[in-house]
């Protein structure tokens, strides 16, 4: 009960206070009201009657009404009762939707008396709106090495009501890695931030989910609340870098829609995707929302409304850089809006150099500048600026002095002349502005060295040139300019088969011209590797040197050359050289020699064909237009000649051509005894005036030779065929082996059964080039005789297989 009576007690204070106040104030012709927000129309405002004291008994009659002055009409005057009531519904987050106290002006006018007083009515905030997020699906993504303690700033929620019903507390919820800390900013606002509480590895969670909840302090409270989906990054270990931290640019309030009002530049060290940087706006509310729009690839913020400088004349919002590895970083952007200005800034040149080097160091003073403005406040503010994409900044000396200096390295080679254009611009409405152009020439040093048309040169130099001959130019360019930009040649040392290079070519020192001092030989010097330097005639000078490669281009110059049959024995007859057999049995297509020729030359020029270009019988052989074979066209006649004698002509593709010849003599003979007859009979023909005696005996002695061999031959065999005879007879008694040997196991010979078949072989001989050739019958690594066994290990001579094949041919 007590308490309730001190209730009670409060608001009757409270209300005799109104009273009192509302009293005092109508003595002064002035009535003040509160009303809640958001009542119904014809709601119950004050007693403007009573609270007059006007006591009349119908305001109507006595031309009690409010003054229309042609705005929105939020109350009316009731006329049977003096009240003050609501014309409509009243929000008050639309009516002072920025103004901290809400107040709305009435005038009441008493026609009768002339007297007008004036209501004020305060329209008092109620909690009919909650908080809401600009967006509800919040992402933010951070790289796994973020240490704990990070904190990202969080988009804050906006609560269109005002004092306690507006946002009082945050809450986050969702992940054990993130916590919630709450900043109060310069004016009380409440600033949320993610904090990092746990390190974050990708590998275990890529994503974590969290609920960000803002609540009013109204009665019941509301809320609102929006998911933030946290991403997992891998390294980037290069964050964006703000030109400046702080951006701050004043506009006129008419200044055109779409119009770029700041824009903000963030770089990068890192490359690819991870340097790419991109824009975003934190931080804003839903005017400025309304009214700016930031370019997310440029930084350029542009106005998407028009101002108005009475509705709000300053701007504060955060433009947060991203790169693509999502590391960011944040910069206050500030845009005041200013009044008219009608003067211009007024800018003198103090003092200017005309020539500067390219070698200035960085901050050479090029020009002393003096900017003032007539104007006064913000209109008398002058900002200057310089061209872009110059490599000079403007630097504030003292009071209003700018120094125009080298930011960049200057490159004459690039740009020999500058025209810088500084403006002077105020921070009036509408801009005036002037400018001064400042000519600059830039001054050459030997900072360029020469460059090469290409980094290695290449040349084909016939053989057999002309001494002196032109071989190639080479030329090197210098981006300097005069004496710097002179260029002169010098061949490099080197030496070419021991001896010097430059007794092989000689370079013009002017020119670049590479001259040859002798013939070259492709046969002897194919290719020549060497290297030239050029100079410019800078102090100190710049060369460079570049890598020329002759190759020597082969000619048809030297003619193929006969391997067989050998020249030098065709021309003195000695021997059998040249001279080829071929049985008179032979098939068409038959091989009966080859010729074989090179040639020194290389490529094309070393391509050889083979001709057959004169023969005994010409349509006896022919001769492989590549391979140089000679073989049997078809089936030796009776009647075609024991001797043939062939021409072949080998030719190579040069051009001309160049070819030789070889001579070949083909026997058509069965057997040796009918070669060396023939050629006996050749050798009688080739030399008449020679004594036939000294053929005959060679011929005596090469038939007695091979008598000699053929006898030795029947001995060996007699005596090896007794040997056999003799063992069989001492080992018939302990073994009967050899009586399951059958016959065919035996070569006969004149009679004699001496040899096993394992020793059969076959020798055949010929005097021609081909190959002679011995075989020995394929069996004879089974049918060989065993060694003799030890005496006190008994075996049989013999155990071959009775079933095996004989090899007696």
């Amino acid at each position: 009960m007590w308490a309730t009576g001190r209730r009670w007690g409060q608001r009757e204070r409270a209300l005799l206070w109104g009273v009192l106040v509302t009293a005092w104030e109508a003595a002064w012709g002035q009535l003040r009201y509160s009303i809640p927000e958001e009542m119904p129309k014809g709601s119950f405002v004050g007693d403007v009657d009573k609270d007059l004291g006007l006591q009349l008994p119908a305001l109507g009659d006595t031309g009690v009404r409010i003054l229309d002055k042609g705005r929105t009409q939020y109350f009316a005057l009731h006329g049977k009762t003096g009240h003050l009531v609501t014309a409509e519904r009243i929000d008050r987050e639309q009516l002072c939707r920025l103004l901290e106290k809400c107040l709305l002006r009435c005038e009441v006018i008493v026609e009768r008396e002339k007297n007008i007083y004036g209501i004020e009515v305060e329209i008092t905030d109620i909690n009919d709106n909650a908080p809401s997020f600009k967006e509800v699906e919040l992402e933010e993504k951070i790289i796994e090495t973020t240490i704990p303690g990070s904190r990202y700033p969080l988009v804050r929620a906006y609560d269109p009501d005002s004092g306690p019903n507006s946002v009082q507390s945050y809450e986050l919820s969702g992940d054990e890695h993130f916590s919630l800390a709450v900043q109060t900013g310069p004016g009380g606002d409440q600033r949320p931030e993610l904090v990092l509480t746990k390190a974050l590895d990708r590998e275990e969670a890529a994503f974590h989910e969290l609920v960000l909840r803002a609540s009013d302090g109204g009665e019941p409270a509301r809320t609102g609340k929006a998911r933030i989906r946290v991403a997992v990054l891998d390294a980037n270990d290069n964050a964006p870098v703000f030109s400046q931290a702080e951006y701050t640019v004043r506009v006129p309030e008419d200044v055109p829609v779409g119009s770029t009002l700041v824009t903000v530049t963030a770089t990068d060290a890192d490359e690819g995707i991870n340097g790419h940087v991109k824009y975003s706006l934190k931080k804003m509310s839903d005017i400025e929302s309304e009214l700016f729009h930031l370019d997310a690839e440029t930084g350029a913020i542009s106005l998407v409304r028009s101002l108005d400088f009475e509705e709000d004349d300053s701007y504060e919002m955060e433009v947060q850089a991203r790169d693509g590895g999502e590391l960011f970083v944040t910069a206050k952007v500030a845009i005041t809006v200013a009044d008219a200005n009608d003067n211009s800034p007024e800018l003198t040149v103090s003092s200017v150099l005309s020539e500067i080097s390219e070698d200035a160091p960085l901050g050479t003073m090029v020009a002393l500048l003096h900017v003032q403005d007539r104007d006064s406040g913000a209109n008398g503010e002058v900002r200057c600026s310089i061209s872009k994409n110059l490599p000079f900044r403007l630097e504030k000396s003292f009071d209003n002095y700018y120094s125009v200096v080298t930011a960049e390295e200057l490159d004459r080679e690039q740009v020999s002349e500058y025209n810088v254009t500084v403006r002077a611009t105020d921070g009036g409405s509408p801009t005036l502005w002037s400018s001064a152009v400042l000519c600059l020439r830039v001054l050459d040093v030997n900072d360029n060295a020469l460059v090469f048309a290409e980094a290695r040169s290449s040349a084909r130099v016939p053989e057999n040139n002309a001494a002196g001959a032109l071989v190639l130019r080479v030329r090197a360019w210098d981006a300097d300019w005069g004496q710097n930009a002179r260029v002169r040649y010098w061949l490099g040392e080197g030496r070419v088969r021991g001896a010097p290079l430059s007794s092989y070519v000689s370079v013009e020192a002017e020119t670049g011209a590479l001259y040859a001092l002798r013939s070259f030989d492709y046969e002897e010097v194919r290719e020549v590797g060497l290297w030239m330097r050029a100079e410019d005639g800078g102090a100190p000078s710049l060369s460079s040197n570049v890598s020329v490669r002759l190759v020597v281009v082969d000619e048809n110059d030297k003619a193929p050359q006969v391997l067989y049959p050998p020249a030098a024995a065709l021309a003195t007859g000695a021997g059998w050289a040249g001279v080829e057999l071929a049985p008179r049995s032979a098939e068409p297509g038959a091989l009966v020699a080859k010729v074989v020729a090179v040639d020194a030359d290389a490529g094309q020029n070393a391509w050889l064909s083979y001709e057959l270009a004169k023969a005994t019988e010409p349509g006896l052989f022919r001769v492989g237009l590549h391979s140089g074979e000679v073989r049997t066209a078809r089936f030796p006649l009776a009647r075609d000649a024991a001797r043939h004698s062939l021409v072949v002509v080998v030719k190579d593709h040069g051009r001309p051509a160049l070819s030789a010849t070889a001579t070949l003599t083909v026997v058509l003979a069965e057997s040796v005894a009918e070669l060396l007859a023939e050629l006996g009979s050749a050798a009688s023909a080739a030399a008449p005036g020679e004594p036939a005696g000294s053929l005959t005996r060679w011929l005596v002695l090469a038939v007695a030779a091979v008598s000699c061999l053929f006898l030795a031959f029947l001995l060996l065999l007699l005596a090896l065929r007794l040997r056999r005879w003799r063992r069989s007879q001492l080992l018939a008694a302990d073994s009967g082996a050899l009586r399951g040997v059958p016959a065919s196991h035996f070569v006969g010979i004149d009679g004699v059964r001496a040899f096993l078949q394992s020793y059969s072989h076959e020798v055949s001989l010929t005097a021609d080039s081909r190959k002679s050739q011995l075989r020995f019958s394929g069996a004879s690594c089974c049918h060989t005789l065993p060694a003799r066994p030890p005496p006190d290990e008994p075996a049989p001579l013999l155990r071959e297989d009775p079933t095996a094949p004989s090899d007696v041919e």
